[in-house]
């Protein structure tokens, strides 16, 4: 079964257009969604939770109508959007509690597990965190109830270095059960290259791309070449190119590549700048 299923999702607003989206999230794997600010990443979270209305297309999780059986979805989903959604009065303990009579499933021991190892203070309101101790208490709030997909939105925004590096090795424990996934959507590509089973890139509610990052990687590659050495490429291995006054960068299909070029390793941050400039 596949933990998320999108397809032919529609949805406009009055200057901006979510535009025939298709993904497919197989069950116990972590799908990275990319995009500029305004690309459509946190409205396509929305409609996944059925918080705003598509216009049309089906959204499937967990095997499950998102429109029909939402309140169902709810129980098996963890959610960590930009904004947290919890009061600001509340402390964390207070919101443990509060939880408990929220989700079926709550467990107060993995919730008191998770604030400890993210050295979130339990006594202090919402309002006195941090915005980097707000989004580690939405993500302990989302890894406590049992959930079998995480939905999660920038949730490494405003955490240093090395308190993501741990929330992303958090992430990936979490996908060992194989009924587990996380659809993740970041501006900070690093985190989801070394995290994510697949990548789909996103510009202007338009899906670019959506494949396995390993094959990605090994499909894709860069040659440093000057205009002349351009057309040697042949058409068949060169997919994108960036031209300055020093040369030019051309991201190729490694396959196609003429024997006699230098193709050096590319980065998932470097191919999504490269396809979106030149969707531009």
């Amino acid at each position: 079964m596949n933990a998320l299923e999108i397809r032919n999702l529609n949805k406009s607003f009055a200057d901006f257009r979510l535009d025939n989206l298709n993904l497919l999230l197989p069950s116990g794997c972590i799908m990275g969604l990319i995009g500029e600010n305004g690309a459509g990443k946190s409205t396509t979270i929305r409609l996944i939770l059925d918080m705003i209305r598509k216009d049309s297309g089906t959204v499937t999780v967990l095997g499950k109508d998102n429109g029909e059986q939402i309140e169902q979805i709810k129980e098996e989903v963890g959610v960590v959007t930009d904004e947290i959604g919890i009061p600001e009065c509340l402390t964390a303990r207070q919101v443990g509690r509060v939880m408990k009579h929220s989700y079926r499933n709550w467990d107060e021991a993995e919730y008191a597990r998770l604030l400890q190892k993210l050295s979130v203070p339990d006594n202090k309101p919402f309002r006195n965190l941090s915005r980097g101790m707000k989004t580690k208490l939405g993500i302990a709030v989302a890894m406590s109830h049992g959930a079998k997909l995480l939905l999660l939105d920038e949730p490494t925004n405003g955490l240093d270095p090395v308190v993501r590096d741990e929330v992303v090795e958090m992430f990936r424990d979490f996908t060992r059960d194989e009924t587990h996934s996380i659809f993740i959507s970041s501006h900070i590509v690093s985190d989801l290259e070394k995290l994510c089973d697949y990548v789909a890139f996103l510009h202007r509610g338009k899906l670019l791309l959506c494949e396995e990052t390993d094959v990605l990687l090994s499909e894709y590659g860069i040659v440093h070449c000057t205009s002349e050495q351009v057309s040697a490429l042949g058409e068949a291995a060169v997919r994108y190119k960036k031209e300055s006054p020093y040369g030019v960068e051309v991201i190729v299909s490694r396959k196609s590549v003429p024997a006699g070029f230098k193709i050096s390793p590319i980065s998932i941050e470097e191919l999504f700048v490269f396809m979106v400039k030149e969707a531009k």
